[in-house]
């Protein structure tokens, strides 16, 4: 009994360390225990969730239930995928993967744990969004070499014509001319994908940089359209680039505000920081993994990103705009990737929000010319 004792505490350390949520239920259905990720799914303390029964804490029907009673009948432990969880209680859209298994010493009682799907989901598309990346790296070097050069060519044979030529042919050539500068400008905006350095980071107030995008943003593309912040003053700097944090969150603010398009009055573009738990990642520059609790959010009550899209979001040439290039969100992708960050898309109609999450600045960290980031 000592050593069980002793014993518990180390349990319930085990539990709490964990990231998914942990419940346990018996058998008449009522949740016994849960760990703190568990508290925070369900926006309860252990406390109250003790004086509910299971059924009370998810959807209606929901298969999770029917899980427990597959369970409890089989003896058996089983797995469910992308089930959705979400209540008015802990918000809407809680997909997550379900592990169910039978507590052997106690017949009838179960344990129930939680992996939220976002987190996989986050990871899986964040390696392809950084693949999709290194091949338009691959990509803006071939460009660079074999286009480059020949439009140069081609620009100043335009020119040395629209001297000797008339009129209306010299219409051509300005055409020609102007064509030439425009493919050389799509090729100078590709080869900032090819530019492998370091990105110098130091401490970055992120509030800072929203202020001075939304500012940019209204003064000219989005001056119809009305902006909301909802901010936790209490975040702590972001490790990054400010020129390079800047240029992500303006391109997700003139895609919002580009979906929007000239709604009357009813456009509204929200921005949104806040503090959670992250994945671990290791982050360029570092040798360390490091965690990505701070969450900046854009969102917009435009018509939605179309479903057969959405997989293929952060890939280059990938654009519902007929006059895109579709390297804007790639070019997103490529920086918070560099940053050590996830980025990602939920959509429906009339919520589109890009979620990125980056990491936090400390006073021991260095930037990647070996500064001490104070």
């Amino acid at each position: 009994m000592k050593a069980s004792a002793q014993m518990l505490p180390v349990h319930d350390s085990i539990l709490n360390a964990l990231p998914h949520p942990v419940i346990s239920v018996s058998a008449t259905g009522m949740v016994l225990d849960g760990n703190a990720a568990a508290e925070g799914f369900f926006q309860a303390s252990i406390s109250v969730l003790k004086r509910h029964a299971l059924k009370e804490l998810v959807p209606f029907g929901s298969p999770l239930l029917a899980l427990v009673e597959q369970v409890r009948e089989r003896h058996a432990p089983v797995n469910e995928y992308k089930v959705d969880l979400g209540t008015p209680r802990n918000g809407h859209e809680r997909i997550v993967d379900i592990y169910v298994a039978p507590l052997a010493e106690r017949p009838g009682d179960v344990v129930v744990m939680l992996q939220e799907r976002t987190i996989a989901d986050k990871m899986d598309r964040q390696l392809t969004h950084r693949g999709a990346a290194r091949s338009v790296t691959a990509l803006a070097a071939m460009l660079a070499h074999e286009i480059k050069n020949p439009l140069s060519g081609i620009r100043g044979a335009a020119q040395l014509l629209e001297a000797s030529v008339d009129d209306q042919d010299r219409t051509l050539t300005r055409l020609i001319c102007d064509e030439a500068d425009r493919i050389v400008k799509l090729v100078d905006r590709m080869e900032v994908f090819s530019d492998e350095r370091p990105v110098e980071r130091q401490p970055v107030n992120i509030h800072v940089v929203l202020e001075h995008v939304k500012k940019l943003s209204q003064s000219g593309f989005a001056r119809h359209i009305r902006f909301v912040e909802e901010y936790d003053p209490s975040l702590p700097p972001v490790f990054g680039n400010r020129d390079q944090l800047i240029q992500v969150f303006l391109n997700l603010v003139k895609n919002a505000a580009e979906a929007i398009g000239e709604q009357a009055g009813d456009g509204e573009i929200l921005l949104t920081t806040a503090f959670r738990p992250g994945v671990r990642l290791t982050m360029p520059g570092m040798s360390s993994r490091v965690a990505l609790p701070l969450e900046v959010c854009v969102r917009d009550n435009g018509p939605g990103v179309p479903d057969d899209l959405m997989p293929h979001l952060f890939d280059p040439f990938v654009t519902t705009k007929s006059s895109g290039t579709g390297l804007g969100l790639a070019l997103v992708a490529k920086i918070v990737g560099d940053h050590g960050g996830i980025v990602e898309c939920d959509s429906q109609p009339r919520k589109t929000v890009f979620r990125i999450l980056l990491p936090m600045a400390r006073v021991s960290q260095t930037d990647t010319n070996g500064r001490k980031a104070l």
